[in-house]
């Protein structure tokens, strides 16, 4: 079974339990429910197809809404985050992920890839400029393409920043978090076969691809738990564990364990050496000050670094949930 993109399952889990004040207002600040106009797929590669849809405005303004993970795919929720009168939204699921098929390849799978895709996929629309929103990964890719076609985009919107440098690889696998999750780390570490195996991203990757199913789907669940867990540090184990029912976490860990394996398809600090490409997008950031995979002072020296950027502090959010998606709501309603 294919998996919704879990960050944005928290979302939908605080939006439809008991409303709070602050739940109430988010959900009022999205926008209506809207199923897409039009929906394709378009065949990147010999291997690889990608699954794209349009929704709002066919003669609105160009959005590209780049999702994370890395292998996470869209979710309808994020169609809400734009208005559908003034924006023409595009959604796309990255190869191997979701709808795009062949599912969970990671052949032909580099960060190259999915910035020619979404090179690909403007051209195939017709569209000549956009605008990209992208979270997480997704922030990275939305920096990944813009510095390989600056000409092509006219701003962006980032969420939680990774730069996909070995010093963010580290801090997520390799002691950063356990100085704030030390238990969670430890039940991560606990699920391996040899928990002394470094680095963790490679031997989990050995682990992911290996023939014993079971302990596949061990190691995967591992992974997202410890993931979820220091993502929002308000869910609860019973969420995580009834999500793992329903739902396949191997597509997921596999994709972006792949990735971190290989440093993200990216030279050392590739894109803080490129930035000077793009220091005349006009750029908004959003990130939480308890945001732990994505630490806010990567946030503050992309600020600093992008002389047309605004960043906006969630003082009391972390990696998503509620008052982060607020400010991206926010945030976007600037550009239209």
């Amino acid at each position: 079974m294919k998996s919704i993109y879990f960050p944005f399952l928290i979302l939908l889990l605080l939006l439809t339990q008991c409303r709070t004040k602050q739940e109430s207002v988010v959900q009022d600040q999205l926008w209506p429910p809207i199923e897409p106009y039009e929906t394709g797929v378009l065949k990147v590669s010999d291997i690889h197809e990608i699954y794209y849809e349009i929704c709002g405005n066919p003669k609105g303004k160009p959005v590209f809404m780049l999702h994370g993970g890395p292998g996470a795919g869209c979710s309808p929720i994020m169609r809400r985050f734009f208005n559908p009168e003034k924006f023409k939204i595009i959604l796309h699921d990255q190869r191997g992920a979701n709808r795009s098929k062949p599912f969970a390849e990671i052949r032909e799978n580099t960060t190259q890839d999915l910035v020619q895709d979404i090179e690909k996929l403007r051209k195939h629309l017709g569209i000549e400029k956009m605008m990209l929103v992208g979270g997480s990964w997704g922030s990275m890719l939305a920096l990944a393409y813009a510095e390989t076609y600056p000409e092509n985009v006219t701003e962006m919107v980032l969420r939680g920043i990774w730069m996909g440098t070995q010093k963010e690889i580290d801090h997520f696998y390799h002691g950063g978090v356990s100085d704030i999750f030390p238990d969670a780390y430890e039940e991560f570490l606990n699920a391996l076969p040899d928990p002394s195996q470094r680095p963790i991203p490679a031997y989990l990757l050995h682990l992911l691809t290996g023939d014993d199913q079971n302990l596949r789907k061990k190691i995967a669940d591992a992974w997202l738990k410890y993931e979820w867990k220091i993502s929002d540090i308000d869910v609860k184990p019973e969420e995580i564990e009834d999500w793992l029912k329903y739902n396949d976490s191997y597509d997921f860990s596999l994709i972006e364990n792949y990735y971190m394996a290989n440093n993200c398809f990216l030279g050392d600090n590739q894109l803080w050496n490129n930035l000077d490409k793009i220091t005349q997008i006009p750029v908004i950031i959003v990130n939480g000050r308890f945001d732990i995979p994505c630490v806010l002072n990567t946030a503050y020296t992309l600020h600093k670094r992008l002389p047309e950027s605004e960043l906006m502090i969630v003082e009391n959010g972390g990696h998503g949930g509620i008052e982060v998606i607020s400010l991206v709501i926010k945030a976007i309603r600037r550009f239209e």
